[in-house]
């Protein structure tokens, strides 16, 4: 995938497809009953998964001018809050407190309970593990091949508001907003924490990413502000 594209979604049902480069839109996708939640590309940057309200994830073909879905997944009983396409599965989290695995090329679904609603689902960066943030306010790292729970991270608070949660680079960190405004930082193994981020925004922090190659991150609020972050001096801009 060469970052010339992005996807994007919202309140109006419609998935978009742009171009970085001139900021146009190529492709809209509709077929959404309600608001579509979240979005995602596949390694190759041809297929794009949504996951909706309507309960449905819907698979997209970015290089055919159709703009009917090449496959609609409807397991999930209710919205669907998060997920993420890794190598021929999706993995998606649901306000039915499950964690669903569908394999697109053998056409099977593996489900893990959580028993709370799942605010967000990440694939660890080896493949082995799944990562959630679920609305009791933990974050569970899970065996992707049994579903077994490996760690649980507490400390930070999530119990209203949909905040996706992110694993470091190396998989040696698991990360996360809170309803406090704080990033909350836990070593991965021993499921301490080892870095609060104090007032990092003045509103619930609903998101914070990892970037794939530098030892950065970026973070999003209700306050409207985006920040960078980087270890050395901790805030970059805004």
């Amino acid at each position: 995938m060469d970052h010339s594209r992005f996807v994007s979604c919202g309140g109006d049902r419609q998935v978009y497809y742009w171009d970085v480069a001139t900021g146009r839109t190529i492709r809209r996708f509709e077929g959404h009953n309600q608001r579509v939640n979240t979005v995602d590309f596949n390694m190759e940057g041809t297929v794009i998964a949504s996951g909706s309200y309507d309960t449905t994830i819907r698979l997209w073909d970015c290089r055919s001018q159709s703009r009917i879905p090449i496959q609609i997944l409807e397991d999930a009983k209710d919205s669907i809050t998060s997920l993420q396409i890794s190598q021929y599965e999706i993995v998606s989290g649901c306000t039915d407190g499950n964690i669903r695995t569908h394999d697109i090329r053998m056409g099977t679904l593996l489900t893990d309970l959580i028993s709370y609603p799942v605010t967000s689902v990440t694939v660890s960066n080896d493949f082995n593990c799944i990562l959630t943030s679920s609305l009791d306010s933990v974050i569970r790292l899970m065996d992707r091949e049994n579903g077994g729970m490996l760690n649980s991270f507490k400390g930070h608070n999530n119990s209203s508001y949909k905040i996706h949660s992110c694993l470091s680079r190396d998989d040696a960190h698991v990360i996360s907003g809170s309803e406090n405004g704080a990033i909350y930082i836990w070593d991965l193994l021993e499921g301490k924490v080892l870095t609060t981020i104090s007032n990092a925004h003045s509103g619930v922090v609903t998101c914070v990413k990892y970037h794939p190659r530098i030892d950065a991150m970026v973070s999003t609020s209700i306050d409207g502000v985006i920040k960078l972050w980087k270890p050395a001096n901790d805030e970059v801009s805004q």
